[in-house]
């Protein structure tokens, strides 16, 4: 399995699936929610009450767009 294959089809995706070591986007945790607080990167959707998740789909476009 590559690692872009979690991110085909719909769904939800956790920050340590986005983030690296592991994921595509190469940023810190504090980075990554500085650059949500200031609408560079999708918000995250609540799935529970201490669960939260970002969408394939969002996730998609901006590795297609790429990070900054």
């Amino acid at each position: 399995m590559r690692d872009t294959d979690i991110f085909d089809g719909d769904g939800y995706v956790r920050l340590n699936q986005i983030i690296a070591p592991h994921g595509p986007i190469p940023v810190s945790k504090s980075t990554w929610w500085k650059n949500v607080r200031a609408g560079i990167y999708p918000q995250p959707i609540k799935l529970g009450p201490r669960t939260i998740a970002w969408r394939k789909s969002d996730i998609r476009k901006l590795t297609r767009e790429g990070v900054q």
